[in-house]
């Protein structure tokens, strides 16, 4: 029974009611929402009996997220981001100071003597490219800007798969035409016509 019910009309549970209820809030509290919208959006929240009745109560703001939906990939497992930054910003460097080190040493292996070490022109000059770049990222609050861009693509993906799941099932239901089926273009876009006079 529940394959073919769309997540819109699953049941919400009193969890979900409070969470959109505490989104309403923080909404009313950003000036997102009036007073009177407030107390009419949580009324209908609190009676609310699926988790397409929440949605449509938080689908006009934009921080405040679909309920009942999968957490976008990655959001919640991010305590870091400063550390997740910086392993992205010095992590090309280090991979690739081990590995000219790693060529010098075996060279050095090799010939039997200790040889000039050459990597040190890699590691200097990159290492001090990415000293300032670490710190003007860290100034400019690059790690907090790469985690909401991830967040927001994840969030716009989410919602596009949502978009095509409930189209499909109101072209299931007959609500919706079908979507047209793409027709091969033929190879040749020469007019039958000027073929038949030529001939």
């Amino acid at each position: 029974m529940l394959e073919g019910m769309g997540r819109d009309e699953m049941r919400a549970a009193d969890a979900d009611r409070q969470a959109v209820a505490d989104k309403l809030k923080v909404a009313l509290d950003e000036g997102r929402l009036e007073l009177h919208e407030y107390d009419d959006r949580l009324q209908r929240a609190y009676a609310a009996k699926t988790y397409g009745d929440l949605n449509v109560l938080l689908i006009d703001l934009p921080t405040a997220g679909l309920v009942g939906s999968r957490p976008s990939p990655g959001a919640a497992d991010i305590k870091h981001p400063t550390a997740e930054w910086l392993r992205h910003v010095w992590g090309s460097w280090a991979s690739a100071v081990v590995f000219t080190t790693a060529i010098w040493l075996v060279s050095s292996l090799v010939s039997g003597g200790v040889q000039y070490f050459w990597p040190i022109w890699v590691a200097g000059p990159w290492g001090v490219f990415v000293v300032w770049q670490t710190i003007t990222g860290l100034s400019t609050g690059q790690p907090r800007k790469m985690v909401e861009e991830r967040e927001r693509l994840a969030l716009a993906k989410e919602r596009k798969r949502e978009r095509k799941a409930l189209a499909a099932e109101a072209i299931a239901r007959g609500e919706l035409p079908p979507k047209p089926e793409k027709q091969e273009q033929p190879k040749n876009h020469e007019d039958p016509e000027s073929k038949n006079k030529t001939s």
